[in-house]
């Protein structure tokens, strides 16, 4: 069976998909992120600590996100060991999945 792709998703793609910026960590395990459309967009992590991210629970860690090579937002497990080369020590977001599931803010 083949699944439609859902609208929002469509409309994404349509006038996108934008770049990632910037980041902003916030103590509330959300994080700002600034796209190339002019947006700002709050991308809350609360839920989602768990699994790969439960590394991410504490708030030093958390804070250490940047923009991978691949314009998606990430995390070292461990800053002291190559991603490039250790390739599961990186945890990582797609920016295009992060914007699509966060919220505009004002």
């Amino acid at each position: 069976m083949i699944q439609s792709i859902p609208h929002d998703v469509q409309e994404y793609f349509a006038s996108g998909p934008f770049k990632l910026l910037s980041i902003i960590p916030n103590n509330d395990y959300s994080l700002l992120l600034h796209y190339s459309d002019g947006t700002t967009r709050k991308y809350d992590m609360s839920e989602k600590l768990f699994g790969v991210f439960e590394i991410l629970k504490d708030l030093d860690k958390f804070a250490t996100v940047f923009i991978d090579e691949d314009g998606n937002i990430a995390w070292d497990k461990d800053p002291d060991i190559d991603s490039s080369l250790i390739w599961n020590n990186r945890i990582d977001i797609c920016s295009d999945s992060a914007y699509l599931n966060s919220n505009p803010c004002d």
